[in-house]
């Protein structure tokens, strides 16, 4: 059973996101492409010492950027008016995180481009209140309506946000005051 279909039925008035098999597929296919090599010349071939510990470091990276994304993949987000919840493995823990928007006390939007043109790549909101912290990356279902209510959650609490959060938030169509930028 998944961790998808452990999670609780959405509640009424809640939304629900979770990342598609399509948006995972190139980060599985990434870490196969360092476990599959690196396995077969340990299965086929004696390897000396110092290049074995190479192949094995390798051979550990990727498993854990493999796992890390399995876990991503199983991860649920259940957002209402009132908290995110994370329902899954990566939830930054082993089961679920909470964060109230009332208790709402950090919000970061990044962007990683993946080109020199800043065209493509991608984007990562963090969320931290209440003692909890949750990470999402814009691959998730949902992700331009989750960064509105954050936004929106961290006006009502009168959140400073970075120059660069602003900014990012203002690409995907968010306005951000003035007063709420903290300029550095």
């Amino acid at each position: 059973m998944t961790t998808h279909e452990q999670a609780p039925e959405a509640r009424e008035g809640a939304s629900r996101h979770l990342y598609p098999a399509s948006a995972m597929i190139g980060d599985y296919l990434r870490a196969a492409a360092g476990l599959v090599p690196t396995g077969a010349i340990f299965a086929t071939m004696p390897v000396a010492p110092v290049p074995a510990t190479l192949l094995g470091g390798f051979a550990i990276i990727f498993g854990i950027f493999g796992l890390r994304t399995a876990l991503r993949h199983n991860t649920s987000i259940e957002m209402t008016d009132t908290e995110i919840r994370a329902y899954g493995l990566l939830a930054n823990g082993l089961i679920e995180r909470t964060i109230s928007w009332a208790e709402l006390d950090r919000l970061r939007l990044s962007y990683f481009s993946t080109r020199r043109d800043r065209k493509s790549g991608w984007m990562q909101l963090e969320l931290a209140g209440g003692g909890a912290r949750l990470s999402l990356d814009s691959r998730i279902a949902g992700f331009g309506e989750v960064v509105r209510r954050a936004a929106d959650a961290a006006h009502e609490r009168q959140l400073h946000v970075s120059e660069s959060t602003a900014a990012n938030l203002e690409a995907l169509g968010v306005r951000v005051p003035e007063w709420q930028i903290e300029h550095r």
